[in-house]
């Protein structure tokens, strides 16, 4: 070899050396700076490790904590009969039936009145007359209920599990822009006979109502003098809340009174404000409303947060009856109010459009 070739051997050899050594030095630099930030970060990774396991461990108390239909204790084996308030049709529809897939050895049935419409009036009815083991209601207990279960023997307990609101509805054409409570119920007294009185246009109101023994849900309240008073003679009964919206629809004069839940929802019906005061009138649907053109493609949903902390004037407690004789009628009415006040079954109570009481 030359000198000229022994002299680029040596170059690229330095050359090679040189870069290795650069390398070795660099990844060297890496793994001190590396250990260096681990060291200094360790003790914050342990924290949040720390944190996170405590997070992990609180959460998997709180889920144990939840009571659901499988918690609740004692649930008889069986066939049992209930009925009333058309309000709780779709707790029945969706709660129940969740209810009895947890709980097969419980199967409920629900019960028509024979005669009359059904509500919470007639399933309280059915109930005193032992044709059913409980009742649901959406309207409180009258002081006749009460004294006609002791003269044969037992009480009643009206155990709440829920809340709605008492939704005015109208035809949609109507153009009034609210009520009042004492408006409203001028209107079925016959005290209020044209909607000019309230604001309105020159139009006569037709009333739309249950008759009193089977209604649904009331508008003078337990401990008025009003609530004994017979309606005016405008009211026009009908069988049900289906049939109510159904006439509204082609009544321009039309009233009605209901369950939020089950009216707010509808196209075919405007839901009014409803205030104590003119000044105060508050919307049983959440603002802004959808227009009768926008349904069925979008639908007024109830105002809860008005019903949960009860400035809406109207609110109607959902409650299970329970008579009290020691007997198998008082252990399942028992037993399902306390399958409805689980997390799971107030869970299930708000999917199905109510306010949880919980």
């Amino acid at each position: 070899m030359d000198n000229t070739n022994q002299k680029k051997a040596i170059i690229n050899n330095e050359i090679a050396l040189f870069l290795r050594g650069l390398i070795i030095g660099k990844v060297l630099t890496l793994i001190v700076i590396g250990g260096l930030l681990w060291w200094l970060l360790k003790p914050n990774l342990l924290s949040r490790d720390s944190v996170n396991s405590s997070s992990n461990q609180s959460f998997n108390a709180g889920s144990n904590n939840v009571s659901t239909f499988q918690t609740v204790a004692d649930v008889p084996t069986g066939s049992f009969n209930y009925g009333g308030s058309t309000a709780w049709a779709s707790i029945r529809q969706l709660v129940d039936s969740q209810i009895q897939s947890v709980r097969p050895e419980l199967q409920l049935r629900y019960v028509d009145p024979v005669n009359g419409s059904p509500g919470s009036s007639s399933g309280i009815r059915m109930l005193l007359d032992g044709q059913l083991d409980f009742a649901q209601s959406s309207r409180p207990l009258t002081d006749e209920e009460q004294a006609m279960a002791k003269k044969r023997g037992f009480s009643l307990e009206q155990r709440q599990v829920g809340m709605d609101g008492i939704a005015v509805v109208v035809n949609p054409s109507l153009n009034v822009s609210g009520l009042t409570v004492d408006q409203l119920q001028k209107i079925y007294l016959g005290q209020i006979t044209n909607w000019n009185q309230v604001g309105g246009p020159n139009l006569p109101i037709t009333p739309l109502s249950q008759q009193q023994k089977d209604a649904d849900t009331v508008i003078f309240p337990s401990n008025s003098d009003l609530k004994d008073q017979a309606l005016g003679s405008n009211v026009q009964y009908v069988y049900s809340t289906t049939e109510a919206v159904r006439q509204l629809s082609k009544t321009p004069g039309g009233i009605y009174y209901a369950s939020a839940r089950s009216v707010v929802p509808q196209c075919s019906v405007k839901a009014l404000p409803l205030g104590q005061t003119s000044g105060q009138q508050i919307s049983p649907y959440r603002e802004p409303m959808v227009s009768p053109e926008q349904c069925p493609r979008q639908r007024n949903q109830l105002n809860i947060q008005a019903i949960k902390n009860r400035s809406y004037p109207i609110i109607a407690n959902l409650s299970v009856i329970i008579k009290q004789n020691k007997g198998r009628e008082q252990q399942i009415g028992d037993v399902y109010a306390k399958l409805l006040l689980t997390d799971q079954g107030q869970k299930a109570i708000e999917q199905a459009g109510f306010v949880g009481v919980r």
